[in-house]
C-alpha cells in the first residue's frame, strides 16, 4: 500500500510546468524565416515547426538602395502565410510574436514604407535590429556552449557571422566580451556588387577575395597578442559547410573544421554556377549566391589569423532572438556585466574617475530598487540608468565648462557592446540632464522623443542627480541608505556617516527635479542607532 501512495504523493508534489507558444520571424538578406516552438517555465525551449521563404531582399537594397515596391507585397504575401500558420498552432497574441529584420531592411532608403506597409498589410511590426543588437543576440546565443567548453576561458574567441549584408564579429577575453564590430562585407552584398563589373569569372574573384582580404586583416589590432585565438562560425552557410565535410558533426557542441577542407569547398562552390549550387546543395537561388563569398570570408579571416581550423556552431541569430522571446528578460545578470564592463572600458579611454563612477552606479542602483513603486520602470530603464551613472562625467576629458553637453554627445557617438542607437541616445540624454536645467522645449534631442522615451529619461536622471548628491563628497565606500516616504516627503537616512552637510546642500540644489517628477520632497538625514 505504502508503495503504491508514495509515488502518488511524490507525483502531486513535482511542480507543474507551464508551457506557451512563440513564434519568432527573421526578415533576412535572403529568405523569410519563421520558428514556431514551445517555451516551458523551467527554461526548455522546444521547436515545433520552421519555414523558410527566399525573398531576395538584399539584391534591392545593396544594389538599387531600396526595396522594389513588388518585393514589399511579396513579402506581405509570406508573412500573411505565416500568420495562418501561427494561427494554427493557436498564436494570436502579440506578445508571442516577434518579428525582426536586418541590414537589407536597415540600410534601405525606403525602410519606413517598407514598416509601414508590413504593418498595414498584416498587422505584425517589425523591429529592425541594428548592428549593436545584433552583436548582442549572436553573444546571447552562443554563450550557453561557450560556458561548457572549459578550454575557450583561457583564450580569445571571435565569435563570427558572415550574413548576407553584413559580417558582424564579438571578440571575448575568456568570457568577457573587449570588442564588437559590424563590418559591411557580406556575401550578398560581395556578390551582387562585385557582378555590376563586366569581367570574367576569375577576374571577380580575385576582386571579391581582394575585397575580403582589406576587412579581415584589420580585425588582428583588436586582439591581444598575447593570447591564443579560436575561431567559433555562426552561420547557415557555415552549418552548410559542415553538413557536406562532416556529415557526423556534433550539432550539439561545438565541432572543429579545418580550413584547408574549407578553402577546397568554397572553390569549388565558386567554380559552379548559381543553378547548380542550388540543385546539388538543395538552396534556393539567393543562398545559392551567397554560399560562396561567405565561405571564402570565414577561410580568409582563419588564415589571416594564423589558424588551421575554426569551430562551427549550430547557433544562429533566431536561436538567440527565440531564447529574448522564450525568456522574457532580455537584460539578464550575465548581459548587464558585459555592458557594464562595456561602459567602464569606454570610460578609461576618456579618462574618467573610475572609483567614483562606479560608487555612483551603486547608488543609482540601490535608488532604483528602493522607488521602484514611484518610478515603474524596468530592467532596460535600470541598465540605461547604470550606463548613464558611469559615464556622466567622460564630458570633462573635453572641458569642465558645460561637460554635461560633452557627455551627452561623445556618448550618442560612441559604440557599446550590447546597446543600440536608441539606447545609447537615452542614456547621453540622461547624461546630460544629471546637472543644471531640466529639459526645455529649445532641447530638439529630447523633445523629439516618444512621450514613454521622454518620461523615462526624465526619471532616470532625476534619480542620478539624487545619486550624485548622495556621493558629494565623492568618497568611495560603500553608500549604506534608506529610502521611506513620510508626509508627502522623501525622507533618505544614511548610516555610518559623521557630517553629511555637503551631501544635505547638494540634495537640496539636485533634489528640485526629483520633487518636480515625483511629487516629493527630498530630506536627507543620519540614521542614529536606537
Amino acid at each position: 500500500m505504502k508503495q503504491n501512495t508514495l509515488p502518488a504523493l511524490e507525483q502531486f508534489a513535482r511542480p507543474q510546468v507551464e508551457r506557451r507558444l512563440v513564434a519568432v520571424i527573421d526578415v533576412g538578406t535572403t529568405a523569410i524565416r519563421m520558428v514556431v516552438a514551445e517555451v516551458c517555465s523551467n527554461g526548455q525551449i522546444r521547436k515545433l515547426d520552421t519555414a523558410i521563404k527566399a525573398v531576395p531582399l538584399g539584391k534591392d537594397t545593396f544594389l538599387q538602395g531600396r526595396i522594389h515596391k513588388h518585393r514589399i507585397e511579396e513579402c506581405v504575401r509570406i508573412l500573411l502565410g505565416y500568420r495562418e500558420k501561427m494561427l494554427e498552432y493557436g498564436i494570436d497574441s502579440a506578445d508571442a510574436v516577434k518579428v525582426y529584420a536586418t541590414s537589407s531592411v536597415r540600410e534601405a532608403e525606403n525602410k519606413i514604407e517598407f514598416l509601414d506597409r508590413i504593418f498595414i498589410g498584416t498587422g505584425l511590426t517589425v523591429h529592425v535590429l541594428d548592428e549593436a543588437e545584433v552583436q548582442r543576440t549572436i553573444f546571447q546565443s552562443v554563450q550557453p556552449l561557450l560556458q561548457q567548453e572549459p578550454n575557450f576561458w583561457t583564450h580569445q574567441t571571435i565569435v563570427v557571422e558572415v550574413g548576407g549584408g553584413t559580417t558582424e564579429l564579438v571578440v571575448l577575453k575568456g568570457q568577457e566580451v573587449v570588442y564588437s564590430q559590424g563590418y559591411r562585407l557580406g556575401s550578398y552584398r560581395l556578390r551582387e556588387t562585385l557582378e555590376s563589373y563586366q569581367t570574367s569569372d576569375t577576374k571577380l574573384r580575385q576582386i571579391m577575395e581582394i575585397e575580403i582580404q582589406r576587412v579581415v586583416e584589420r580585425i588582428p589590432s583588436h586582439l591581444d597578442p598575447n593570447l591564443p585565438v579560436k575561431i567559433v562560425a555562426l552561420g547557415g552557410d557555415i552549418r552548410l559547410a559542415a553538413d557536406e565535410l562532416m556529415p557526423e558533426w556534433d550539432q550539439k557542441n561545438l565541432s572543429r573544421l579545418p580550413l584547408a577542407s574549407l578553402y577546397n569547398l568554397a572553390h569549388k562552390l565558386m567554380d559552379q554556377n548559381v543553378d547548380e549550387i542550388a540543385q546539388d546543395y538543395h538552396l534556393s537561388s539567393p543562398d545559392a549566391e551567397s554560399i560562396g563569398p561567405a565561405l571564402l570570408a570565414y577561410h580568409h579571416l582563419g588564415r589571416v589569423l594564423g589558424l588551421k581550423e575554426l569551430y562551427v556552431s549550430k547557433a544562429n541569430l533566431r536561436d538567440g532572438l527565440l531564447m529574448e522571446v522564450a525568456t522574457g528578460n532580455l537584460w539578464n545578470d550575465a548581459l548587464k556585466a558585459q555592458i557594464r564592463k562595456s561602459a567602464i572600458a569606454l570610460g578609461r579611454k576618456f579618462g574618467f574617475d573610475e572609483a567614483y563612477a562606479v560608487q555612483v552606479c551603486e547608488t543609482c542602483t540601490s535608488l532604483f530598487a528602493q522607488l521602484k513603486k514611484y518610478h515603474n520602470l524596468g530592467d532596460h530603464a535600470e541598465l540605461m540608468l547604470m550606463v548613464a551613472a558611469l559615464l556622466h562625467e567622460v564630458g570633462m576629458s573635453i572641458s569642465v565648462a558645460s561637460y554635461h553637453k560633452h557627455s551627452m554627445y561623445m556618448i550618442m557617438a560612441s559604440d557599446l557592446f550590447g546597446m543600440s542607437k536608441t539606447d545609447l541616445h537615452l542614456v547621453a540624454l540622461v547624461a546630460r540632464y544629471h546637472r543644471r536645467s531640466a529639459p526645455k522645449p529649445s532641447h530638439t534631442p529630447f523633445v523629439t522623443l516618444t512621450r514613454n522615451d521622454r518620461i523615462t529619461v526624465i526619471k532616470l536622471a532625476a534619480l542620478l542627480r539624487i545619486a550624485i548628491a548622495l556621493n558629494a563628497s565623492r568618497q568611495t565606500r560603500k553608500q549604506e541608505f534608506v529610502c521611506k516616504k513620510e508626509k508627502n516627503r522623501m525622507i533618505i537616512r544614511v548610516s555610518d556617516r559623521d557630517d553629511i552637510s555637503l551631501e544635505q546642500i547638494s540634495i537640496r540644489q539636485n533634489g528640485q527635479l526629483f520633487e518636480q517628477v515625483f511629487g516629493l520632497p527630498v530630506t536627507l538625514r543620519v540614521a542614529r542607532a536606537e
